[in-house]
């Protein structure tokens, strides 16, 4: 899976060191750079091909409401400034989301998070890239290489993850965080339901009263992740309108 290309923008540069931190530790993102203004960044957001800036709004030169609107329709913005005052026209300027200083990690990976659903969401995400057909993991001092089609779910266990396959009694287990193992599948494929699971929608056959069905295995849809679920289940459902 290609990771979600950033570019950080602040003025100030402890506030840049920060974001720009978070950023590098987040599996799914890569950072591209990061700017002290924003005049500085536009070439490279737009020749880059850069699909999230971390944007500070009050910038002495450029402010980050008015430069929001002058980056490529395909380049999402979450706004990190000192002022809650700016919120209304932020989001008037379609910004994903909206972080207040100081951003702590946690604040930081909700919206990092959200982000990750909207691309997937859009199909656009790091997928610009061929897919892996398959991935490798290390299980029981075995290195296996699994199938990226054969791939139900997965499901997380604190330091442990069990990969479930189409056609298969047996599950792969893997020591390794969910996350990480997260970081490796191609993100329009595979969707976060609940914090200890993640699916194949492809292959998800039935859904009953808020679980997935696989089998004799029911897998719960949490309420942190039942809208990204049910957006990316209604733009599959077929209109039952029926033609005059």
């Amino acid at each position: 899976m290609r990771r979600i290309r950033c570019c950080v923008i602040d003025d100030e540069p402890l506030a840049l060191e920060l974001i720009k931190g978070y950023v590098e530790r987040t599996p799914f993102l890569q950072l591209v750079a990061a700017f002290p203004s924003a005049s500085s960044a536009i070439k490279t957001i737009i020749e880059d091909d850069v699909d999230l800036v971390f944007l500070d709004i009050q910038m002495s030169e450029l402010n980050g409401t008015e430069f929001a609107k002058v980056v490529p329709p395909h380049c999402r913005v979450i706004f990190v400034t000192a002022f809650d005052k700016y919120a209304v026209e932020a989001f008037r300027v379609n910004a994903l989301d909206y972080l207040l200083k100081p951003v702590s990690y946690t604040e930081f990976a909700e919206a990092a998070n959200k982000a990750m659903r909207w691309f997937v969401l859009e199909g656009r995400s790091a997928t610009r890239g061929d897919e892996p057909e398959f991935i490798i993991v290390k299980s029981e001092y075995k290195m296996v290489q699994i199938p990226v089609d054969k791939i139900l779910y997965i499901e997380g266990l604190k330091d442990y993850v069990k990969v479930y396959l189409e056609g298969s009694d047996n599950c792969i287990m893997s020591l390794m965080s969910l996350k990480a193992f997260e970081a490796g599948l191609p993100a329009s494929r595979f969707l976060r339901v609940h914090r200890s699971y993640i699916v194949q929608m492809s292959k998800v056959r039935l859904i009953e009263r808020n679980r997935i069905v696989f089998g004799k295995q029911y897998i719960p849809i949490s309420d942190t992740y039942k809208n990204a679920f049910n957006e990316y289940v209604s733009s599959h459902i077929l209109s039952t309108v029926r033609d005059e």
